[in-house]
């Protein structure tokens, strides 16, 4: 996908659900001690252990600038992490694929995994607490009313 179809998948996903885009969302699964970051409208990670929400909100440079001029760093006007080979830290990705609003006034928006991590060793010695099986996933949430502002008259 270019950038310029990047951003209309991007603006799918904003047109249905605006009040949660690129919000974030820090979860927890405790059977599995897994952690789960949520950003709305672009990509779910799964790791397979439990990450301090400070760790998680940073986002992981999952994106490139998008001039080819170099500049020192910070690149972002946001904190980042690089994407770590190691397998308690390296997440499972999935990419936003699509949205649809449901007849009970909810969003559903589907993730599917990009590819696998190519990390062979699992984070915990119990194979069955691994997410390799894992291809996507679906969030459920309870659709958000527009807020609809009345129109400022100009002052004479």
């Amino acid at each position: 996908m270019d950038r310029l179809e990047s951003t209309h998948h991007l603006m799918k996903a904003a047109n249905v659900d605006q009040s949660r885009m690129l919000q974030q969302t820090i979860c927890y699964q405790g059977q599995n001690k897994w952690s789960f970051s949520i950003s709305w409208g672009y990509s779910i990670h799964i790791y397979e252990r439990v990450m301090t929400r400070s760790y998680l909100q940073n986002p992981i440079e999952t994106f490139q600038m998008w001039s080819e001029i170099m500049l020192s760093p910070p690149h972002y006007m946001f904190n980042t992490r690089v994407l770590s080979n190691y397998s308690c830290e390296a997440p499972h990705v999935f990419f936003f694929e699509s949205i649809k609003k449901t007849s009970k006034n909810e969003i559903v928006k589907s993730y599917s995994r990009a590819s696998p991590r190519k990390i062979f060793l699992s984070c915990s010695s119990d194979e069955s607490r691994t997410a390799e099986h894992i291809f996507k996933i679906e969030v459920v949430s309870p659709a958000t009313k527009r807020i609809e502002r009345p129109e400022k008259n100009a002052v004479p």
